[in-house]
């Protein structure tokens, strides 16, 4: 570890301007945060750009609560920064991050083979970047501050979805280690901002119309106004104990979003993301969650569908596209658990 971190430091010097990019979520965000904090003294300036805006109210609250600067990447001109930096993801994942040549990489997502930098670190088996960022720091002998130990606690706690997803020992320890930083009614004021009130008419909409095909809960909302929605959905209905999959899925600026999570038990959620739908767009993701985004022009249908015919299309191409077969029984209607 100190050798990555004598790596990282030799690859700046004072005269450098760093740009971070980041697809904001917790663990991206405070991962930006523990890197710029690791190189504030080494660099004439560095921003943090998200290349999406926050929607999602967690990641909002996180943002204001702890005060963090961030400058969205439509707002700056990218050639200011003679650095490149991606945190929490690679380049093939979106389209606004694969211009760039990065100098440095740091992630936990499985490594794709066009991921090029002058320093990759990627960690596939951590459940959060947040941990390696967190190594850093102790390696580099920095104590972080209430604000960054928490937005480190909170992306740790985030991407593991509470240790319920994969994680490993060096989670445990990164975890425990910020504990002692942080300060309890502060974290319970950034988990109490999951959703937001105009976001619940979506939770009827799923209730009423899942369905539940052999442990795997399937359900489309139509077009929603943020994709954060199917994220939030598809954790929910995973609570219940006779579901091991879920599969939620809804229409956004014109794509086909669908989210995965499952129980992790001997399943691939990228795999079957990929599998799925990543001839019709892009997909990928983890063991326990994933997800695919496809332009509707790929999927040849009326986009003025049902939400029926959506949902049908959706479990065709998880059930037989993704290698699972549908069984004969154990199929509930919509909106009906038993």
């Amino acid at each position: 570890m100190r050798n990555v971190v004598q790596r990282l430091y030799n690859l700046f010097s004072h005269e450098d301007r760093l740009l971070i990019l980041i697809d904001p979520d917790p663990d991206a965000i405070a991962s930006a945060l523990a890197l710029k904090r690791l190189l504030w003294h080494r660099l004439t300036c560095c921003a943090i750009a998200p290349i999406r805006p926050i929607t999602r109210p967690q990641n909002q609250r996180m943002v204001q609560l702890l005060s963090i600067g961030l400058t969205p990447l439509q707002e700056l001109n990218p050639e200011d920064y003679n650095r490149k930096a991606l945190v929490d993801n690679q380049p093939s994942h979106h389209k606004l991050l694969g211009p760039y040549q990065y100098d440095v990489i740091i992630d936990h997502h499985p490594r794709l083979p066009e991921t090029k930098a002058r320093l990759v670190d990627i960690r596939p088996e951590y459940g959060a970047t947040s941990t390696i960022m967190t190594q850093y720091l102790r390696e580099a002998r920095i104590k972080p501050s209430l604000k960054l130990a928490s937005a480190l606690y909170y992306g740790i706690k985030t991407d593991t979805a509470n240790f319920e997803r994969p994680a490993v020992e060096a989670d445990v320890r990164a975890f425990h280690y910020l504990f002692g930083f942080t300060r309890r009614p502060l974290l319970r004021r950034l988990e109490f901002a999951e959703f937001n009130i105009p976001m619940l008419g979506y939770f009827q909409q799923a209730l009423n119309r899942f369905r539940i095909r052999h442990n795997r809960l399937y359900a489309f909302l139509g077009p929603v106004d943020t994709p954060d929605i199917l994220v939030i959905l598809a954790d929910f209905f995973l609570r219940a104990g006779e579901v091991s999959w879920t599969i939620v899925g809804g229409i956004y600026q014109d794509k086909l979003i669908v989210i995965f999570r499952n129980d992790a038990l001997r399943k691939n959620a990228g795999r079957l993301a990929v599998q799925a739908f990543g001839k019709l767009g892009s997909a990928g993701g983890h063991a326990a969650s994933a997800r695919a985004e496809v332009p509707l022009e790929n999927t040849q249908m009326n986009p003025i569908a049902q939400w029926q015919e959506w949902q049908e299309f959706i479990i065709d191409r998880v059930e037989h596209h993704g290698r699972l077969k549908v069984p004969d029984k154990g199929e509930v209607p919509a909106g009906q658990a038993g």
